[in-house]
């Protein structure tokens, strides 16, 4: 188990990500584009995870080659993203961001099914390697809030370029995991998506990330107009992240092995849907938005703990690179992507406490659907 070199690179990757979720909105309004604009340009990354994850999933399963595409992807992410040094007009954006997102959402689901593979039987101890993507997630959350408020938003490319190159760094030493076969691997990927209890859990990652729309495109311009200032609103993001750490360290793999995924996933919903009306009515309370963000251990950290341990029980063998695919990309892709979507048109027409209120309902409906057809898969 290369437990530092696969840990290296969630550090990165996730880094990456608490630039990118927190403050890329920020400098989007900088720019000067509207709510909707921003709403259409944060749902492109999670637009291209409807296809990205499936076209290197396919081909890895396939090749069984999945450190080398990642690496490839990795190197492409970083190249890509470096024409938005160039770029500010809405279409030109929108192409840039399109183009550096393809390539940087298709390499985590294969490390993912790479990390599994090398856990084996101790799939619940996922977390402790999960882990240090929260921790560089946290670093950067922090950090950036800060140097935003020094020297403007535009500091925000300069990270992502070095963040993006650490990424591809860290693909370079990780080995490949070379995983033996058996006769039941064939079974046929589409056969098992007809099957009501993974249809429900698509379904359950979908409204999901569709509820945390709202939250990833919004919350710091959100926070903004409310009279926080940036360094405040970055700790308030880590705050999230710091007790999914602690969730990770010290308990996930205890709750996994003790209460399943599926109960996991359900209770996962129920307090997302708390968090959100938090937010959304109670902003002026930094009481309750800490309360809010303590949640992220739940609406984020077991959620996802619970569904990537799921998967891995779901989708055995050769259909492993397939099955993270689909989850990152009907979770992340489609629901992340229509949730940002949804919520421009929500705080534009109608009011910010309306998005949140959206955000909640939408994952209670995900909760029901969780109760009522998913199956015990996974423990």
């Amino acid at each position: 188990m290369p437990y530092w070199r696969l840990s290296s690179f969630y550090f990165f990757y996730f880094a990456a990500l608490g630039v990118l979720a927190p403050y890329w909105s920020v400098y989007l309004k900088d720019l000067g584009f509207s709510a909707i604009q921003i709403g259409e340009l944060m749902a492109i990354p999670m637009a291209t995870k409807l296809v990205a994850p499936f076209i290197w999933g396919w081909i890895a399963d396939h090749t069984q080659q999945r450190m080398r595409l990642v690496r490839q992807g990795a190197l492409a992410a970083m190249l890509t993203f470096l024409l938005v040094f160039w770029v500010s007009g809405f279409w030109q954006l929108a192409l840039a961001m399109m183009l550096f997102s393809f390539f940087w959402n298709a390499v985590l689901p294969q490390v993912e099914a790479i990390t599994f593979h090398y856990l084996g039987e101790e799939s619940p101890k996922y977390s402790r390697v999960r882990v240090w993507g929260s921790i560089g997630f946290i670093v950067m959350v922090i950090g950036v809030g800060v140097l935003i408020e020094h020297q403007g938003s535009r500091v925000i490319l300069w990270i992502m370029a070095v963040l993006y190159f650490g990424i591809w760094l860290s693909t370079l030493v990780v080995p490949e995991k070379i995983v033996a076969t058996h006769s039941h691997a064939q079974d046929s990927f589409f056969s098992l998506l007809k099957s009501p209890p993974i249809l429900a859990f698509v379904a359950v990652c979908f409204f999901m990330q569709f509820s945390h729309g709202s939250y990833y495109t919004f919350y710091s311009i959100y926070l903004l107009e409310q009279g926080y200032s940036e360094s405040r609103i970055g700790e308030l993001w880590a705050l999230g992240v710091i007790a999914e750490v602690v969730l990770y360290i010290f308990f996930m793999h205890k709750l996994l092995i003790r209460f399943g995924a599926r109960a996991l996933l359900i209770i996962s919903l129920l307090l997302a849907g708390v968090r959100w009306l938090l937010i959304g009515f109670f902003p002026e309370s930094i009481s309750l938005l800490i309360l809010a963000q303590l949640l992220h251990a739940a609406s984020f950290g077991s959620f996802h703990a619970a569904a990537i341990h799921y998967v891995h029980h779901a989708f055995t063998h050769r259909l492993q690179g397939r099955g993270q695919a689909l989850y990152s990309s009907i979770s992340y892709g489609a629901g992340g992507a229509l949730g940002s979507l949804s919520s421009g048109y929500l705080w534009e027409s109608l009011s910010s406490t309306a998005a949140f209120v959206v955000s909640a309902l939408v994952a209670f409906f995900g909760m029901l659907i969780a109760m009522l057809a998913m199956d015990k898969r996974g423990g």
